[in-house]
């Protein structure tokens, strides 16, 4: 063992003893908590136990396989952004004669702020429980081991071999930062390893808690890398019938000794209080928009995604908080992951880390681009990995507009101004060349060749336009808000005129001349043919024939690929009806029962009845990918439209995919494979749900919120509680028979105005149970009633 000078940075994981309450188990603590049990052929699949400083990824069988593919197999184990510690840990369990290793479990348990797994060693008769947490704010974790003795007493010895890796998370190279040999020392006086890497102050400290007095025995096993293996072993004695607790602790820090030592200390003495404080907050966010209706998998699958929102947030302080797209592949920062993600957060009330977020974009979008220009993603590190794509700097217009609607700051719009004026400004006149308001280059399709003038982009340019008008007036910006407003309205003209495709009856991928159209077709016959697609093969080669036949050098919209994109003119509700309605009949064309192909052409006859796991490729990749977010898009494009029986169908397919591996999560591709948890999942559902289904629609600017429903049909009893909206905060009752519909709206202050509107065509009266200072308005098309009580029950008799 080397003796080190622990003078500087410390990343602890420690041994330690005489720890308070350690007989109040995680079992006791977690008590009417909600869990889900895992599937034992996922056992060999990833799990998270996630917090915003440190987190852990293993395999749901207690095991630590090699993970990932940014850095190749060192996506999993623990991290402390922007540094790993450790690649896992192995735990060992044996008496005189035979050894349990705690990597084969019986089964998994997820909870929304904690996890276990379950092993039995029926030859011994004990049953062994593995838990863990992270504590918030905390860079650090807790192991507790709970053993259950079923038969006589025993004397076991318990041996946990820390695997410490103190390495920089993915671009690490361009901030200097480089992995040396990981060096460890043993304190018998505190009982605790301590490894520190050699070049860097980066550290890393463990050991065990037991119930009595103890010294543990330590060993080091030699390894060939820069990684470190050493092992603590404690002797345990298990009466009959009794159970017995060992908890392990894992703390560091990147910056200091004194932070790491001090990180320990506070978790070692506030396991229970940490454990009860995080089980405190989870409720609190199940608690803020409530949902409950008929279909119980919609309900739970929309609780835990408010609880995989959380599960993403990353704090590294140098940096800033905010929210990553996903574990285990992307924990670090993106631009238009949050644009998408950052509407679903702030419905359901998770505001603060929407405005840190948007800073940390905004503030890095700067530093780097210095023109409006949004980033598309960052290591945690700092390192900016892409300066962004075209569709990041429309939508975060975009995103601005719709947060303002919620909150009705007019300083937060004031602070992001600027860069929207920036960004619009830049988005036309260095991406526009032959200025036609469609600006060239990539959108969300990551397709080599796909960076002419694609729909999506053109789509969210559009409503970019019409956003940063709304947001001009509010800020008494008359002359650019007109400016804006003319720009949106050209370009909506122009997308469902010049991107519109007959023969497909489909908005096309992108527009482009013949030369692009036939490279990418001959790419795309080479991906179909090899992916046994003989339909696409077919269509593109006749497409490729029309081309030829009827050679043409101007700009003309192409279906090829049948991209989920060409559904954004629908999303966005900018698409002509009748339009519209073709548009939404092709998508259905391109679909699985768990949701919507990335790209279409990679459907096949298998596509409509084929639930099994995705067949991805060994080297990651999206080919024949049926993902959460096209799915999403679908599902707001069907409701846009007065489709909402259609867009719950499409939300039954996407939900199909909670807990298929990962329980109480969704994969990023339906329904097991790439990212095991992603934040713009709650796209799909906050959006739909509440503004949606509920007809939630705040403007907090003007204290008013707009409720016009538009339910399922099997929706018959459902309620929505806790919407956070500035200062206010509503809840909405819906109860539907063949007779009549009961609409309840509740609101904690008394100086919002409630408008609350319903088709006339639906129903034949209607009855106000409360009508004190309740305001009446009929038009064509609606009944509209005006009220700032913070009761109103209305009948509508059908």
């Amino acid at each position: 063992m080397k003796l080190l000078n622990f003078s500087f940075t410390l990343l602890l994981i420690t041994f330690f003893n005489c720890g308070k309450d350690i007989n109040q188990t995680f079992v006791e603590l977690s008590e009417n908590s909600p869990s889900i049990n895992g599937k034992t052929e996922y056992l060999e699949s990833p799990y998270v136990t996630a917090g915003n400083r440190v987190y852990m990824v293993g395999h749901q069988d207690g095991s630590f396989p090699d993970l990932g593919w940014h850095i190749k197999g060192e996506m999993g184990g623990i991290w402390n952004h922007p540094i790993k510690l450790m690649d896992g840990f192995d735990i060992e369990v044996f008496d005189a004669l035979d050894t349990l290793k705690l990597n084969s479990a019986e089964s998994f348990v997820n909870y929304p702020f904690a996890n276990k797994h379950n092993f039995i060693w029926k030859e011994k008769d004990i049953e062994i429980e593995r838990w863990q947490f992270v504590p918030d704010d905390k860079q650090g974790i807790v192991i507790q081991l709970i053993f259950k003795n079923l038969g006589g007493e025993k004397r076991m010895k318990v041996k946990y071999t820390g695997l410490t890796d103190l390495r920089p998370t993915w671009l690490g190279e361009r901030t200097n930062m480089f992995d040396g040999k990981d060096m460890a020392e043993f304190d018998k006086t505190q009982n605790i390893w301590t490894i520190k890497d050699s070049l860097n102050l980066w550290f890393n400290i463990f050991g065990s808690q037991l119930e009595f007095d103890n010294q543990s025995i330590p060993s080091e096993n030699k390894t060939i890398n820069n990684t470190t293996s050493n092992s603590i072993e404690d002797i345990i004695f298990l009466n009959s019938g009794e159970s017995h607790i060992i908890n392990y602790v894992i703390a560091g820090s990147y910056i200091s000794e004194s932070d790491a030592l001090n990180t320990f200390n506070d978790i070692k003495n506030s396991i229970n209080q940490d454990f009860n404080s995080k089980k405190e907050r989870y409720e609190s966010l199940a608690e803020k928009s409530k949902l409950t209706i008929p279909d119980k998998n919609i309900e739970q699958a929309f609780e835990w995604l408010k609880y995989n929102c959380d599960w993403l947030i990353r704090t590294v302080p140098s940096i800033g908080t905010g929210i990553t797209a996903g574990i285990p592949d992307y924990p670090w920062w993106f631009g238009v992951d949050s644009e998408y993600a950052l509407k679903g957060y702030m419905a359901i009330g998770q505001k603060e880390v929407v405005y840190s977020t948007i800073k940390l974009l905004d503030s890095v979008s700067h530093a780097i681009n210095a023109n409006g220009k949004i980033i598309h993603e960052m290591s945690s590190n700092g390192a900016v990995f892409n300066t962004g794509n075209i569709n990041e700097t429309p939508q975060f217009v975009s995103l601005i507009w719709e947060i303002y609607k919620w909150n009705g700051d007019k300083l937060f719009l004031k602070e992001y101004y600027p860069t929207i004026k920036k960004g619009l400004d830049w988005l036309l006149k260095e991406n526009d060349d032959n200025k036609n308001l469609f600006p060239d280059g990539f959108g969300m399709m990551e397709i080599h060749g796909m960076d002419s003038e694609m729909i999506d982009v053109a789509v969210y340019t559009q409503r970019a336009f019409d956003d940063a008008s709304k947001i001009a007036l509010e800020l008494n910006d008359v002359k650019l808000s007109k400016y804006y407003a003319s720009l949106a309205n050209e370009i909506k003209t122009k997308i469902n005129t010049e991107f519109w495709n007959k023969e497909f009856h489909s908005y096309a991928d992108f527009i482009g001349t013949d030369e692009e159209a036939l490279k990418l077709i001959d790419d795309a016959i080479i991906r179909a043919d090899t992916l046994n697609k003989p339909w696409a093969v077919e269509e593109l080669k006749k497409t490729k024939s029309k081309i030829l036949s009827n050679p043409s050098p101007e700009l003309k919209p192409f279906v090829l690929h049948h991209n989920w994109v060409v559904n954004t003119p629908m999303e966005m509700g900018i698409a002509d009806a009748d339009k519209a309605k073709k548009a939404l009949k092709t998508a259905e064309n391109f679909v699985n029962p768990f949701g919507v192909f990335v790209t279409g052409i990679d459907r096949d006859k298998s596509a409509g009845i084929e639930e099994g796991s995705f067949k991805g490729s060994k080297q990651f990749s999206y080919t024949g990918a049926v993902m959460t977010l096209p799915t999403s898009v679908l599902i707001i494009a069907e409701n846009n439209y007065g489709n909402p029986d259609k867009a719950l169908d499409y939300m039954k397919r996407m939900t199909k995919s909670f807990s298929y591996a990962f329980p109480g999560s969704m994969y990023e591709v339906s329904p097991d494979y790439g990212m095991i948890t992603q934040a713009w999942n709650i796209y799909g559902y906050a959006i739909p749900i509440i503004q949606q289904f509920f007809g939630i629609n705040p403007m907090a600017s003007q204290q008013k919120v707009t409720i016009n429903p538009q339910m399922p049909n099997s929706w018959n009893n459902a309620s929505l509680e806790n919407i956070e909206i500035a200062d206010n905060n509503i809840s909405v009752f819906f109860n539907k028979n063949n007779k009549n519909l009961k609409l309840k709206v509740l609101q904690t202050s008394n100086n919002w105005t409630l408008e609350i509107k319903f088709n006339k065509a639906d129903y034949i009266t209607y009855e106000i149970v409360n009508k004190e200072n309740v305001k009446i308005i009929e038009d064509e098309k609606f009944f509209i009633l005006k009220t700032q009580q913070k009761d109103i029950e209305i009948i509508f008799y059908i």
